[in-house]
């Protein structure tokens, strides 16, 4: 497990440094993170979805975040944009990783 924690540790550090900057990036998933075997670095990509976090009172849409990747209160009907979405994304993101298969993968909200 020791590339996979290499990555986790870099996926989390650009996260963070996201978060810091109070972006959330709301649609984390493999094929968002680019990997340069070569050196062993992470970088997170297209930012396409992502959103501001500081203004409180604005709203999102919820479709956000690719399904296997959503967190629960998204497909609860939030609206907000926090940096929970990513975390969970993360999560999700860690366990396929380890287990070598997506962790949630159904084909519509109702799975």
């Amino acid at each position: 497990f020791p590339l996979a924690q290499w990555y986790a540790s870099q996926l989390l550090s650009g996260l963070s440094y996201c978060h810091g900057c109070r972006v959330s990036h709301r649609d984390l998933k493999p094929e968002n993170l680019l990997v340069e075997l070569r050196i062993g670095r992470l970088l997170l990509a297209d930012f396409g979805l992502s959103c501001a976090f500081r203004l409180p009172d604005r709203t999102h849409t919820r479709e956000v975040v690719t399904l296997w990747y959503r967190a629960p209160e998204l497909l609860l009907g939030a609206t907000r944009c926090t940096p929970a979405i990513d975390l969970w994304s993360v999560g999700c993101i860690l366990a396929e990783m380890l287990r070598g298969a997506p962790l949630f993968p159904g084909q519509s909200e109702v799975d």
